[in-house]
């Protein structure tokens, strides 16, 4: 808006300086037609002066007086009157002149002056005469200019007027002009850079101008795409970076569980399994008091304890690619729930499984599957120490797999294991499939690290939500064995 009211100020002031120019001019024109018109009136007091003369010489002084009179009497607004250069103060025929236009007429001259009279402003020309023995004498010729003052008072005031006028009019429309075709646009370029300079890239100007501040604004345009596209590959490589670096991480983990794993079974496996064996053999042994023999069946279990942790961080560690292969995913629920029936039982937990009967075909291990799977059942079980509903569903969807899982988007069979249990906080979401993260006392961190790597090895993706008090839920996505087929027969062969 400001610069539509300096383009105003600058168009109101080139008007204005236009219409003084024309105004100079047009006053200019009227001075060479007064001018003009004194010249004129000279030359008719000097053709009436020589007709006086001459009458007076031919006629007399009467006749010459009765001529100027019948001149004078047609016309109000100009007179002629016969005067006596020489008259007295007071006298009549005394003309009201200096002595310097005194000096001019004794010479021969005409004088000119302009008075304010009773009837308005009056031009006064005075001719001499030269009529020999006579007074020095003069024809006075007077005319009234009240209409040339009128005329000058109202051409002046039509040009303030037209003037003032013509610069409101084109002042206003400049105004609107310039806040339609500059303001505004300039607005909104000022408001799409600060949104640009905030982040905020959405939106477009679109303006329909076909100037250069339309030209503007497409660029605009079209380089905040260009920044938004930019950011978001930006976000992409960085989320992509990111999630390698976490996977360099959790291999790094993986590689140190493994060297760790690999060095206990080598160093506490025989010393296991010979405690394992004599436990088993004090808990048989009739000799003993029950209490030792309770004694021995605790030191054969924790012996076993300590030998399953040792088997699940081999399997961590173990890159064991799994035989993909099309797999009932009904059937295999099915079977865990058959394995882990006892302990559902013990602790209260009623498992329910939704969905259709029919079979769901995934294309993924069996056996590996059947552990994942035994893994979040187990899980959800020990998350509801005081019993609950343990629920299991099976559904198929359309859906992409995360970016940190090859593959692509096609149909895919989710499993949903959902608890009733105490939830899990926010903060430890993030945490929950890392090896040896557990917020249980007797756990060992090491379960849902492993269903992970087992999910991700068929190709698939897990994920977790909770709240604290409001129970977990596992979701499982495996691709169609259909799915996985048709993919294969549609990849590239490698050369």
């Amino acid at each position: 808006m400001k610069l539509a009211r300096k383009l105003t100020l600058a168009l109101v002031a080139a008007i204005f300086v236009v219409m003084a120019a024309y105004a100079y001019v047009q006053t200019r024109h009227e001075v060479m037609l007064f001018d003009v018109d004194v010249q004129r009136s000279r030359w008719f007091g000097r053709g009436t002066a020589a007709a006086i003369e001459e009458i007076w010489q031919q006629g007399g002084e009467a006749r010459a007086m009765e001529l100027l009179e019948t001149i004078s009497s047609g016309n109000p607004a100009r007179e002629m009157r016969w005067v006596w250069l020489d008259a007295p103060v007071g006298d009549p025929r005394r003309p009201d002149i200096s002595d310097e236009d005194r000096r001019v007429l004794a010479t021969g001259g005409s004088v000119t002056n302009v008075r304010e009279m009773a009837d308005g402003l009056r031009r006064f020309i005075l001719v001499p005469m030269s009529i020999p023995g006579s007074r020095p004498a003069a024809v006075e010729y007077s005319e009234n200019l009240e209409q040339q003052r009128l005329y000058l008072r109202t051409s002046h005031r039509g040009l303030v007027v037209a003037t003032s006028a013509i610069a409101l009019i084109c002042g206003l429309i400049a105004l609107w002009l310039g806040h339609w075709l500059v303001g505004r646009p300039v607005g909104l370029l000022r408001d799409k850079a600060r949104k640009i300079a905030a982040g905020d890239f959405s939106g477009s100007l679109a303006l329909r101008q076909r100037d250069e501040i339309g030209e503007l604004a497409a660029e605009i345009d079209a380089m905040s795409d260009r920044i938004r596209e930019a950011r978001d590959k930006l976000a992409r490589e960085t989320e992509a970076r990111t999630r390698a670096v976490e996977q360099l991480h959790h291999a790094d983990r993986l590689a140190t569980a493994g060297q760790l794993a690999s060095g206990v079974a080598h160093e506490l496996g025989t010393p296991l399994n010979v405690i394992a064996a004599r436990g088993k053999m004090i808990a048989a042994a009739n000799a003993w008091t029950d209490a030792v023999r309770q004694n021995g069946r605790i030191i054969t279990e924790q012996a076993e304890r300590m030998s399953g942790i040792i088997r699940q961080l081999l399997d961590l560690s173990r890159q064991r690619r799994p035989k993909l292969g099309p797999a009932d995913l009904r059937s295999i629920v099915s079977r865990t729930l058959d394995l882990v029936s006892s302990a559902a039982t013990a602790a209260r937990v009623n498992v329910i499984v939704d969905g259709a009967r029919a079979p769901v075909q995934v294309e993924a291990d069996q056996n590996q599957l059947e552990q994942a799977l035994t893994n979040l059942v187990l899980n959800g079980i020990q998350a509801m120490p005081d019993g609950g509903r343990l629920t299991l569903s099976i559904d198929t969807a359309h859906a992409r797999p995360p970016a940190n899982v090859a593959g692509p988007a096609g149909q895919y069979v989710v499993l949903t294991v959902a608890d009733e249990g105490i939830g899990i906080p926010p903060e430890n979401l993030p945490h929950i499939f890392e090896p040896f993260f557990t917020t249980r006392e007797q756990g060992t961190g090491l379960g849902l690290a492993i269903t992970h790597e087992i999910v991700r090895a068929c190709g698939g993706s897990i994920r977790v939500e909770g709240t604290p008090g409001g129970g977990a839920t596992f979701v499982v996505e495996l691709p169609a064995a259909e799915e996985r087929a048709s993919s294969d027969r549609t990849a590239p062969s490698a050369a």
